[in-house]
Parts: C-alpha cells; structure tokens; sequence
C-alpha cells in the first residue's frame, strides 16, 4: 500500500492533453511540491499496486480525488486530477473513481474492515463450537457420569445397580454432578478443536492447491486439531478428575482443586498424562473429523446430494437454518454418530490410561507404559475397555448431538468458511 506521499513526491511534470500531469524521473521543484496539501491520507491502491487516488488542495483550490497510474512501466506516473469540488473522479472511460470507488481498488478503511471481519468470523467460528459443546454435554450428563464411575472408582456393579445407586444416595442432580465444570472443560476444547480442524483443512488445501481434501489430508488435519485442543485444555480436564475422585468434594471446588494440586504437586500436576493424553488425541481426532468428513462428502458428490444442494441453492433466503444443512438435520446426526464411535472406539484403551495417569500421586507416580501393564495386570485386557459401553451410549448422542449443533450454529452465526 503506498502512502500518500508517496503519490505525491515525485519527480518532474508536464502538463497532458487530458487535463492530466506526467511525472517523469527528475525532480520536481521545491516550489510545485509546497504548493500541494494533502487533505486525507487515503491512499487507493490495486491489487497489483500499480494505482494510486488521493485528495489534495493546490494553492488553496480543492482538488476532486488525483488518479494516478504507472506508464508504460517505465517508472513514470499519469496524474490525472478533477478541479471539481464534487467527490469523486469520473475518467475517460466513464468509470467512477470517486465515492463509490473501482472494484479493482481497495482502501485502508477496506483493509481494516476486513481485518475486522476476520476476527468477528473467528470469534463466530469459536463459540458455534463453545454452543455445541455445551448442549451436547449437558444432555449425555449422566452417561459421563457413569463413564467416569467406571474408569476412575473402578466401580463393580452393573449398570442398572449403578443408576440405582446414584439415585437412591445422591438424587437426580447427582447425574449431573460435575457438569458445570465438565462445560468449562469441554465447551473451550470444543470450540478450539472444530476451529483448529477447519484451519488446518484449509491450509493443507492451499498447499496442496487441490479443490477438496484428500482422505490423508483430513485425518492430517483432525490429529493436529485434537493434540492443539489438548495441549490448551488438559489442566481443566485434570482438575475435573481429580475433584470426582473419591476424596474430591472435600477440596473445595474448583478453586480449591487447582489450588492443592499447585501446592502438592507442582505446576505440571496439571499436566499429569499428557502424553497419553496426545497419542490419543491425535488418532481420535483424525477419524472423528476424518470420519465425518468422508461421509459429508460422499453424500455431496451422490446424485441425491447433488439434488438436495440444488434444491437448497433454489429455496434461497426462504430455508430456515434446519433446512439449509448441507446433509438434513438427520444424516447430520447419524453421520455425527458414526463418526464419535468409530473414534471412541479405536482410542478407548488411552481415555483409560490417561485418566489413571491423572489419578497419581507424586509418591506413586508411573510412566504411561507402566501404568498399562499394572491395569492389564490386575484386571486382564479388558480392564483397558472397562466402561466402553456406557462410554459408547455417551459418545453416540453426544457426536451427533455436537454436529447438529455446530453445524446449525455456523448457519444461524453466518460463519464464513475458513
């Protein structure tokens, strides 16, 4: 972008026969440079840099915006000027220069604006995946709950007794115990990990310079999602399995549990398992994205996909945000589903590890591998899957419920693709 001066502080002129100024390579006169005031400091500038537009007074006389333009490429400039006190600068060809501005031409305030929008979109972005977390997450509550009474008290019962139990001693808030906090875990993570996956996308997209994704480019780009949402939101997961653990309600909240995990343990007792917590991560997050993304496109490129955005392209403004999912509310939710178990599923055995990792004592702490062969010891090879099931029936809704939601949030936002 040239400055004004710039535009200005050229070398020597001659008068034109369409009422213009050439600037050649010599330098101009003091006296005609003084002569010229700069109103605004808008500078109009192509894409290619080659166009110039300001405003400027000469010897008192407001001057309509100056159109300057390279000639010839030889380091010259045409400058054109309207003596009209009216905004704006109509040319040769009839094409405004003015108020209204050339497509090719872009301003600072332009620039700004844009720079404005980019992070309004990503602001947008974020909390579509904040929204859909937070949903998700308090409708699948109990299953979590049960999940984590199987992983972390290593719990016996079935899962009927279990219900029952949590029932009869705690009520029907104690299915929701912990999901104010599994919200401010989750809704952070979310909203950083849908984001992250449709940035890296985009950028393995650019490099590659294809129209669409490649299969190794999505499971690329959800890996790399799942180990930034990670590496940004452990500490929170940690605290929150600490706290349900048993022993947890007397350290006081959340507040509480941070502050006596700092004083114990350190700092990087928030970060207990974080290496498993990557190794898992990564994978699960390349086919939960990967996954979905394979689906959704198969169906785009179907002739029924290709029906329904023709159909969808024709309806316009009058389809509400339901009606303008690229899949349909329900094969987003199937889709949604398929996707959340088969990553459950291929990364289940980490969950496992990583939380019993979280549950260590400094006294007593074991690396990831050994604490895999201590739980494979005592419980067999299953005691890496204990908790699946209510795991799988949490996991399900919840992906499905997520997609739905993400999906329909960036509609009714009006995010912009990344």
């Amino acid at each position: 972008m040239y400055s004004a001066d710039r535009c200005l502080f050229v070398d020597s002129i001659r008068v034109s026969r369409q009422d213009g100024l050439f600037l050649s390579d010599k330098t101009v006169p003091s006296s005609f440079v003084s002569s010229i005031s700069l109103k605004t400091q808008k500078c109009f500038v192509d894409k290619n840099e080659n166009v110039c537009l300001v405003s400027c007074s000469w010897g008192g006389q407001t001057l309509g915006p100056v159109k300057s333009r390279r000639s010839g490429g030889k380091g010259g400039w045409v400058l054109s000027v309207s003596l009209s006190r009216e905004e704006g600068y109509v040319g040769d060809s009839g094409e405004d220069w003015g108020q209204n501005g050339d497509n090719n031409l872009e301003t600072v305030e332009e620039v700004k604006e844009k720079k404005g929008s980019g992070a309004l979109n990503t602001t947008k972005h974020l909390w579509a995946g904040a929204v859909a977390a937070m949903v998700s997450r308090t409708f699948i509550a109990p299953l979590e709950r049960l999940k984590l009474e199987y992983i972390v008290r290593g719990e016996k019962r079935s899962l009927i007794e279990l219900i029952k139990w949590i029932a009869a001693s705690e009520g029907l808030k104690g299915f929701w115990k912990g999901n104010f906090l599994n919200i401010l875990r989750t809704a952070p993570f979310k909203a950083i990990n849908f984001y992250a996956y449709d940035i890296y996308r985009s950028q393995l997209l650019k490099l590659s310079g294809n129209e669409e994704a490649t299969n190794s480019e999505r499971f690329l780009a959800g890996a790399a999602a799942g180990i930034t949402a990670t590496l940004l939101c452990l500490p929170m997961d940690t605290i929150r399995t600490v706290m349900v653990a048993p022993g947890g309600e007397a350290l006081g909240g959340l507040i509480g549990a941070f502050c006596h995990m700092i004083q114990t343990e350190g700092f990087f007792s928030l970060y207990k398992g974080l290496l498993p917590s990557i190794i898992s991560m990564a994978p699960s997050g390349a086919v939960f994205y990967g996954v979905y993304d394979i689906l959704k496109s198969a169906y785009l490129h179907s002739p029924e996909g290709r029906k329904r955005i023709q159909d969808m392209k024709q309806g316009g403004q009058e389809l509400n945000a339901f009606e303008q999912l690229e899949l349909g509310p329900v094969r987003t939710l199937l889709y949604g589903a398929i996707a959340g178990a088969c990553s459950e599923a291929a990364t289940y055995p980490f969950e496992v590890v990583r939380r019993h990792l979280q549950m260590q004592v400094r006294a007593t702490k074991l690396g990831a591998l050994a604490t895999c062969v201590k739980i494979v010891q005592q419980g067999g090879i299953s005691a890496l899957y204990a908790g699946l099931i209510p795991s799988l029936l949490q996991v399900l809704p919840s992906a499905a419920i997520s997609y739905l939601v993400y999906e329909f949030m960036k509609i009714v936002l009006k995010v912009e693709p990344a």
